[in-house]
């Protein structure tokens, strides 16, 4: 499980450290991918392995579906390996996509990490946090409580 907030600066090699506790859960390295907020997902490789096998067996999406999911999920995806001082190289198409410049933000999200645009982040947090109760309340309502 991914939790916490990080800030680092990213170096003039386009490299970040990852925080210390996250290390031991990518040391087999990690899968980073365009994420929907404008923003980089990275999975532990275990985890994306998880999805893809996931995505492999599931009969409920039609072939062309799939087929799109695949190639959207696929294609823009990065295999990384943490260097042996804790770092890894954010592509450059990866930070165009979260606006990354000078300053990350490293987002625990449960099973993923995020990076993102400082900027962006603190706006995502405040309507994160605004409408928390409005997501915990429809999850709950899904339980049939």
């Amino acid at each position: 499980m991914f939790f916490g907030e990080f800030g680092y600066r990213i170096d003039e090699k386009g490299r970040i450290p990852l925080p210390p506790r996250f290390r031991a859960q990518l040391k087999d390295g990690l899968v980073l991918t365009p994420g929907v907020e404008n923003c980089i997902t990275a999975y532990a490789l275990s985890e994306w392995t998880r999805i893809a096998e996931s995505l492999n067996s599931s009969s409920s999406v039609t072939s062309s579906k799939l087929r799109q999911l695949n190639r959207a999920m696929f294609s823009s995806a990065f295999h990384i390996n943490i260097d042996g001082q804790g770092r890894i190289s954010l592509p450059v198409q990866l930070r165009e996509h979260a606006a990354i410049n000078e300053e990350v933000v490293i987002v625990g999200a449960n099973n993923y990490i995020e990076f993102w645009n400082r900027e962006a982040w603190e706006n995502e947090k405040v309507i994160s946090r605004e409408q928390m109760w409005q997501i915990v309340e429809s999850l709950e309502g899904n339980k049939g409580t």
